[in-house]
């Protein structure tokens, strides 16, 4: 359920919604909103980068990994309700509660995701993985219908709200209220996983100590960083597209916020029904082939985007795009847990957050560089194009039978070899 509670915050704020409105109303126009959008995501891109592997390393250390969890969640939506209260022109304000939002809910993740391995059983991870993906995408999709139908369309919006741009920021109390209901299962029942290791010591210091230990034994995993560092490019480019692909689509071809909603509706329909049916796909072919597949259609539909004059062909390409990105998100995370070795897991998955980050302000910050440079949001759009060419080609040096291997998790079932 934790899944389906957060996606409401990526979905609603920093996708759809927020993005587009701070774009077209807080910032001075759409093409600066872009620029001034990507430095915030490239922010918190960098602050996520630097926090993820010493967090997840004192997680595993000191059994917090669920606390840590909670304070990541409470601070995403506190950070979240004060969304609503920035205006026209108040960049900083805005910017500001995004970045301690968006970099509180990317830590959450990281402690999340280290639960994958505990919980779900090595033949049927990348199954498991996709219906929580899966289930991500109808939680965002069922919060994006609510505010579609109680803030966005309605005459009168409820509680009152005027239409001078409230009703619009309204959706943050939503998404603020929505992710706090649906996370309690998480922390009402799920169990925090027993710490293997002595206990003794200072938390800091035994950290510090994993945390070293980690880069020494680093050889021993090689699958892991060659995962990583393909990583680091594929998703950098996807990041870019979901933070992003509203913001181009209200700029390029004038969609309002009831048609951004509209689109996002579709997207993450086709985004649900790509990560449940690509965890099939997953667990049978492995992890590798199912993310090369999804990151060659993402190219395709990016450059067709990019491309495009037609509204037609646009919507084609999103609907491709979120029918790929789900896969992708889930196969890697499920590759992920594959590879990750017993009572490391909050540590690995802080590295895996970190290849997630440590150049996704890359992304951001070119398209800004190149948006401004050009005047153009279609030039600064085309960034994603090299990122998932460049993660494409480095994934193919992945060998998944390795990885699963020197894991030392016992594997059974069917799963073919996805060696490389």
């Amino acid at each position: 359920m934790y899944d389906f509670a957060n996606s409401a915050f990526t979905t609603l704020v920093v996708t759809f919604i927020y993005a587009t409105y701070f774009a077209s109303v807080i910032a001075p126009d759409s093409v600066s909103g872009q620029s001034l959008w990507g430095v915030g995501v490239t922010v918190s891109s960098l602050v996520v980068a630097l926090l993820s592997p010493y967090t997840g390393a004192i997680a595993d250390r000191g059994g917090y990994r669920k606390r840590f969890l909670f304070i990541a969640t409470a601070v995403c939506i506190l950070a979240t309700v004060g969304l609503f209260f920035p205006t026209e022109g108040e960049i900083t304000f805005a910017l500001t509660l995004f970045v301690v939002a968006n970099v509180a809910f990317e830590l959450g993740i990281v402690f999340n995701n280290a639960f994958l391995p505990d919980l779900a059983p090595p033949p049927l991870i990348g199954r498991i993985s996709g219906y929580a993906w899966g289930l991500g995408y109808l939680g965002g999709l069922l919060c994006m219908a609510v505010a579609l139908v109680a803030f966005i369309l309605p005459e009168s919006p409820w509680f009152g709200l005027p239409r001078d741009g409230t009703h619009v920021r309204a959706t943050n109390l939503l998404v603020a209220f929505w992710f706090a209901l649906f996370s309690l299962p998480m922390f009402l029942f799920v169990p925090e996983p027993p710490v293997i290791g002595p206990r003794q010591g200072s938390l800091i210091r035994r950290a510090n100590r994993q945390f070293i230990d980690t880069f020494r034994e680093i050889r021993r995993y090689r699958q892991i960083i060659r995962l990583l560092v393909a990583r680091l490019f594929y998703n950098d480019g996807l990041i870019t597209i979901i933070a992003f692909g509203a913001i181009f689509a209200d700029g390029v071809f004038g969609f309002g916020t009831e048609k951004i909603l509209y689109f996002g509706i579709l997207l993450n329909v086709m985004a649900g029904l790509g990560a449940f049916l690509f965890g099939f796909l997953d667990d049978r072919l492995g992890g590798k082939r199912t993310i090369l597949v999804s990151v060659a259609g993402l190219f395709l539909a990016s450059l067709l985007a990019v491309l495009t004059e037609s509204e037609l062909l646009f919507w084609i390409a999103g609907s491709v795009v979120g029918l790929l990105m789900g896969p992708n998100q889930s196969a890697s995370r499920s590759l992920m847990g594959r590879f990750v070795p017993d009572d490391k897991e909050s540590e690995f998955f802080g590295f895996y957050a970190f290849s997630g980050k440590a150049t996704a302000f890359i992304g951001p910050s070119v398209l800004a560089w190149m948006t401004t440079a050009f005047d153009s949001q279609r030039i600064g759009i085309s960034v994603v194009l090299v990122l998932f060419a460049l993660g494409g080609l480095l994934l193919l040096r992945v060998d998944e039978e390795e990885g699963i291997r020197l894991s030392g998790r016992v594997q059974t079932g069917g799963q073919a070899s996805a060696g490389g």
